[in-house]
């Protein structure tokens, strides 16, 4: 009988203990948490439990919390662990209002800056670190990202690592070499975009959704008056928009041209306050349309300017030179590798091509550049840039393609050479004569992010440090084992007019966490009110950037 008392008594003592353990947990819930207002706790997360948030939250956890409270919330030191204890005891309503309040005497920064519904994904994935059991759960829940691939060899990335702030810079020391890895095959697997989920910027920044329902959003510019245009390449239009609304989506809309072939890139003539013409460019010609501003519809047929190559790498950018002698048409390969010395489709491709303004007079401005999708002159010192979408089959890391101010009769390598004195195995010991004039671009950037499009900031809403920069948006990969790309990213030039080879991703969040996308940006171009536009062919949609402040 003693024994079973005794037995009795310490059943009894832990049942007591774990009572009294879960008392004090729920006492705790129900005290003020870092002196939260009483309504607090009662507020609903309106994003609980949905997929998509908990995704975005990942990716913003990772960006604004890893650093000091640990990749999964494990905490450090004298910084409190989020996958235990109070923050896992108190309501979402009382988390969200601490986030967004701070503790700065105890070290805790205020996250105001950060939208409200971005502070609601990040406690939306708090709630679930304490699911993440694995080092590879782990670091799919930093990432937000439920693929457990072995994490990329800096500075090489893919999607999971990728958030708004990140700094990359790729030499060419890092190059492995031809075929380390097999070629991949890895075409995006398109889904609608989850309600919840919004691409996500820095913090201090606004996104929100401009315009819907397009047909392939391409190439967008901003007009001298402040329309926005439009190449719609699916529907082979130019589509107007005018005004930004107190919701951030256009006051108008119209449609300037119809019947066009695959139109992109898009240039006013001359520059300045009042130009005369919009040109075009269409997969196989350069037209233009008589222009006035505030036209809102063309006020007269296309005018013929200049044949081009059609088909294969199918955009046609434009750019006019600060002086409007010169126009630049950028004309890509029609393969991904083929030789031009024996392939005659490949002959007057890879360049970008100049002209008068009238058509006349063309001459290859620079070679040996596989896909130069976007060109832009730089307004201050009229220097041509260019991003470019290299070739595939060499492996998940090679070759990287590039941003770089564009020399007049430059050779830039393709197909023979890459990256300077690489030379192309496909094309082993051909033109060695050209190894030492191949020039080393200016920002490398991942392999196979589908660089597309590139603009110079010169508003003056953003932060300064924000001037003079280059956008440039990457439309993802498709021939690496995992994806990358799909973002738009930032090239600081500090104020000297000149890249140092660094890049910072921007705008991110458009890849799922099993992989699958649902956006794809393309161009960007700065509206009247010093927003970013960013048009999105994954999901027909333009997005805007907007700064609010920290």
């Amino acid at each position: 009988m003693a024994k079973h008392s005794f037995l009795w008594s310490a059943t009894s003592r832990a049942l007591a203990l774990a009572a009294c353990l879960a008392l004090a947990a729920t006492a705790y819930a129900a005290e003020s948490f870092h002196d939260a207002p009483a309504g607090a706790s009662s507020v609903l997360n309106p994003y609980r439990a949905q997929a998509g948030a908990i995704h975005a939250g990942g990716q913003l956890y990772a960006t604004y919390c890893a650093s000091c409270h640990g990749t999964v919330g494990q905490g450090s030191g004298n910084i409190p662990a989020l996958r235990q204890g109070p923050a896992q005891q108190v309501t979402e309503g009382s988390l969200f209002w601490f986030i967004t309040q701070g503790a700065v005497a105890n070290g805790m920064p205020s996250w105001a800056s950060l939208p409200e519904q971005q502070r609601w994904q990040i406690v939306a994935y708090l709630k679930t670190l304490p699911e993440v059991k694995t080092a590879a759960a782990e670091a799919a829940a930093v990432t937000g990202s439920t693929i457990t691939t072995p994490p990329p060899t800096p500075p090489f990335t893919d999607f999971r690592y990728e958030a708004p702030g990140r700094s990359r810079k790729i030499t060419l020391n890092d190059l492995p070499p031809p075929y380390a890895t097999h070629s991949a095959g890895n075409a995006p697997q398109m889904v609608p975009r989850p309600a919840s989920v919004l691409p996500i910027a820095p913090a201090g920044f606004k996104v929100n959704l401009f315009a819907q329902g397009l047909d392939t959003p391409r190439v967008i510019r901003t007009a001298p008056n402040g329309d926005i245009f439009l190449a719609e390449s699916g529907s082979g239009q130019i589509r107007i928009y005018r005004g930004i609304g107190a919701d951030g989506t256009p006051a108008q809309s119209a449609v300037f041209a119809t019947g066009l072939k695959q139109p992109y890139g898009i240039a006013f003539y001359p520059q300045g306050p009042h130009p005369q013409w919009v040109y075009v460019g269409n997969t196989d010609a350069v037209i233009r349309f008589p222009y006035r501003n505030g036209d809102l519809k063309a006020r007269g047929p296309a005018e013929h300017i200049a044949d081009l190559p059609g088909g294969g790498h199918w955009t046609r950018d434009l750019a006019f030179s600060l002086d409007d002698k010169t126009l630049f048409v950028a004309v890509g390969s029609a393969s991904n590798v083929d030789d031009p010395d024996t392939t005659p489709a490949e002959r007057e491709r890879a360049n970008i091509l100049a002209f008068k303004p009238d058509g006349s007079g063309k001459r290859v401005y620079a070679a040996g550049i596989r896909n130069p999708s976007g060109i832009a002159v730089d307004p201050q010192n009229g220097q041509l840039w260019t991003t470019v979408n290299e070739r595939d089959g060499l492996g998940d890391n090679l070759v990287p393609d590039y941003i770089t101010s564009v020399r007049e009769g430059g050779f830039y390598g393709w197909p023979w050479w890459y990256m300077g004195g690489h030379q192309d195995p496909r094309h082993q010991g051909k033109h060695p004569e050209l190894k030492d004039k191949v020039i080393t671009p200016d920002v490398v950037l991942q392999p196979h992010n589908a660089s597309l499009q590139i603009s110079f900031y010169e508003a003056r809403h953003f932060p300064g440090e924000y001037q003079g920069d280059l956008f440039a948006a990457e439309h993802g990969s498709w021939n690496k084992a995992t994806r990358a790309g799909y973002e738009v990213i930032r090239i600081p030039r500090h104020h000297t007019g000149k890249a140092s080879g660094e890049y910072e991703d921007f705008l991110t969040g458009f890849v799922l966490p099993d992989g699958r996308v649902w956006g794809r940006p393309v161009s960007i171009t700065t509206a009247p009110d010093g927003s970013l536009l960013v048009t999105d062919d994954g999901s027909n949609s333009i997005w805007r950037v907007d700064y609010v402040g920290k």
